[in-house]
């Protein structure tokens, strides 16, 4: 199938910042969507790539110098934006052949496909393990000699500086500046780092600097208007905004970054004392620890709500009576204790937030990683704190903020890549007009997948997971097992050393030995415990021998819910055609099953369940495939909903301005 690149081009345009369609707009999107599915972009990069790799033998027939010569004719090229498909296809084969010069690594045709599926404005879809890395190099490098600046966004400041650092001699052989963003930087050094040519740096802290630079610009708008006004009035002081615009960003684990954390927006706030609201958040927990579940209120596990009984709302209003001020009015007394009563149901200990000297800090439930420099808001941070019985600091006031929804829709070129986005393609596609190219991996994958082992009591459950590690080490066999939350791997580690097991606990305690501790899981006999996808970018490598006890064995001792997730724990293993087992070992009293299809697992438990013995059943499985769908539909329309009030609020704030 043929497609000319013109209808290529109106199919994915996308202005930066446009509004989520509705309506017909909506369906006339995701008709777009379909169309542009049809398009065989595989088969087109694939072509490409093979053009790139026959001009080899022509790059590595030069010495240093005229190879040096040749990058620089070729940036010239590309910063006059005069380039064609032959240059295009002669840049890609250069920079293969500087990646072989500076690291000894030539990348591979499926990494090259990779890559032009990137520089093209897609998503492209590579294995774990397939050198996601080295593969961004080469449209990052191309982004740099267009002269306009490129952002290499990953999930955590430690790949920034070590992505930067190994990939930086590939891009000063081309003439080109690499630099990095850490959290600490001051704001000299920041500029500096953003006037580099290609800048790596984490969601975080390019969203972040973003929302600074906003309010150092101020009200205006626009940064070309405030320059003007500025060469024409004076009086602005520009060296306060460190970024140079927003052009070109390419986005490491594109499925974390931009649907994961989609739903939280980042929000620059400054201190806001108010001793008042402070004791009205001790008085909620209070008055929460008085009223009594199912007859006061009512918990929803499934959309995560905490709703008051009749009876309850009138017990309330009888023991908030004699306290008076914010407490005799209905709506602002329910309010309180509503957020107290969610913060003693739904937000525990060791899941959501870890109490680290003295302060609450969150959890990131997707890789449990710790958020020190995040708060839950509308008070529900200073409710937890309450509960808690640590020091309560007042909610914070709002100067800026956009989601990541918001933000990276902004960028004017946006691109990414990771090891799952097939599953979330339309939502790329209907979010940021991104398409989603899955590239064949290096060698075919010989991960073993048994069947998902079903029991009726979470402790059936993990009895069989101690019992299936301690096979495995018996004969040497590595084993790699994902928890959910940090309570789940600290109670899997005091189980494992009951049986006298030895092991290696990674979660949001423990991140600071989390690369060394995934890269080491592939040795013979080790045990790891991980939370969720902590670790993610770090290569594990086979031990020797490990290979012919049939590779890293990865246990998920809960499905997700989101499928992609799962994918990502199992791709752990079996990484370049290496041999590898991925298995699931869930339960009827699993968080997902309990909130999105319980009357689906208490039938099953009912039936098959007696006993809490493991459930063999055609129908075992069941269940939790409705569960994750039904999950991953709720979340989208969450992270759809975060979207349009972030436009809304752009739209009807003042202060907002305009982003353009």
């Amino acid at each position: 199938m043929s497609v000319p690149s013109t209808t290529w081009r109106m199919l994915s345009q996308r202005s930066a910042g446009e509004k989520l369609p509705t309506g017909l707009d909506a369906a006339w999107n995701a008709a777009a969507g379909f169309v542009a599915g049809m398009i065989p972009r595989r088969s087109i990069f694939t072509r490409r790539a093979n053009a790139v790799m026959t001009l080899e033998r022509h790059f590595a027939d030069m010495s240093d110098a005229r190879l040096r010569e040749r990058a620089d004719r070729l940036r010239e090229v590309f910063r006059r934006c005069r380039e064609t498909p032959e240059q295009l296809a002669r840049a890609f084969a250069l920079l293969r052949e500087v990646a072989f010069r500076k690291l000894g690594e030539r990348p591979y045709p499926v990494q090259v496909i990779g890559a032009i599926a990137i520089e093209a404005g897609c998503i492209a879809e590579m294995a774990t393990g397939e050198g996601k890395t080295l593969t961004a190099t080469m449209p990052a490098a191309i982004a740099g000699w267009r002269g306009r600046g490129c952002h290499v966004v990953t999930t955590n400041e430690y790949l920034a500086r070590r992505d930067a650092e190994w990939m930086r001699p590939i891009y000063a052989f081309c003439g080109l500046s690499a630099a990095h963003i850490e959290q600490e930087m001051a704001p000299p050094l920041r500029r500096e780092a953003y006037n580099a040519d290609i800048t790596y740096c984490t969601n975080k802290d390019v969203a972040a600097d973003f929302l600074r630079d906003r309010l150092a610009i101020g009200r205006s708008g626009r940064l070309a208007d405030v320059l003007l006004r500025n060469i024409t009035e004076g009086g602005w002081d520009g060296q306060r905004v460190v970024q140079r615009g927003l052009h070109c960003a390419i986005i490491d684990e594109a499925d974390s970054v931009l649907i994961d954390e989609a739903v939280t927006p980042l929000i620059i706030s400054g201190d806001a004392p108010n001793p008042q609201q402070v004791q009205a958040f001790e008085r909620a927990a209070s008055l929460a620890g008085q009223l009594e579940p199912h007859r006061d209120y009512r918990v929803d596990q499934r959309f995560r709500e905490v709703d008051l009984t009749g009876p309850g709302r009138r017990r309330l209003a009888e023991l908030a009576k004699p306290l008076g001020g914010v407490w005799v009015g209905d709506r602002r007394r329910e309010e309180l204790v509503l957020q107290a009563l969610t913060a003693r149901e739904l937000y525990l200990p060791d899941k959501q937030y870890v109490i680290d000297e003295g302060k609450i800090v969150i959890v990131d439930e997707f890789t449990g990683r710790l958020m020190p420099d995040r708060e839950w808001r509308d008070g529900l941070h200073q409710a937890v704190m309450a509960k808690e019985s640590v020091e309560i600091q007042p909610p914070k006031d709002t100067h800026a903020r956009v989601s990541f929804q918001r933000f990276f829709r902004l960028y004017g070129k946006l691109s990414g890549m990771t090891g799952t986005a097939a599953e979330a393609g339309r939502e790329f596609w209907q979010i940021y007009r991104l398409p989603v190219v899955v590239v064949p991996t290096h060698r075919p994958c010989i991960r073993e997948y048994p069947p998902d082992r079903v029991f009726a009591t979470e402790q059936a459950k993990w009895a069989a997971v101690v019992e299936r590690a301690r096979d495995a080490h018996r004969t040497g066999q590595p084993v790699l097992i994902g928890t959910r939350s940090v309570r789940a791997s600290e109670l899997l580690g005091r189980l494992l050393s009951a049986e006298g097991l030895d092991h290696q606990i990674l979660n949001a305690v423990r991140h600071a030995e989390e690369a060394q501790i995934v890269a080491e899981a592939g040795q013979a006999g080790r045990i790891t415990v991980a939370t969720n996808m902590a670790g993610r970018g770090t290569n594990i490598k086979l031990g020797r021998g490990v290979a012919e006890l049939g590779g890293l064995f990865v246990i998920a001792t809960e499905r997700h819910e989101a499928g992609r997730i799962d994918r990502q724990l199992f791709g752990r293993s079996a990484r370049q055609g290496a041999p590898g087992v991925a298995q699931a070992f869930v339960s009827l009293d699993d968080e997902l099953i309990r909130r999105y299809a319980p009357r689906l697992a208490g039938g099953l438990a009912r039936r098959y369940g007696r006993d809490g013995e493991e459930i063999v059943s055609r129908w075992a499985r069941l269940p939790f495939r409705v569960a994750q769908k039904r999950a991953e539909r709720m979340a989208l329309r969450q992270r759809k909903g975060v979207l349009q009030t972030d436009d809304w609020l752009g739209e009807h704030l003042g202060f907002a301005g305009c982003e353009k």
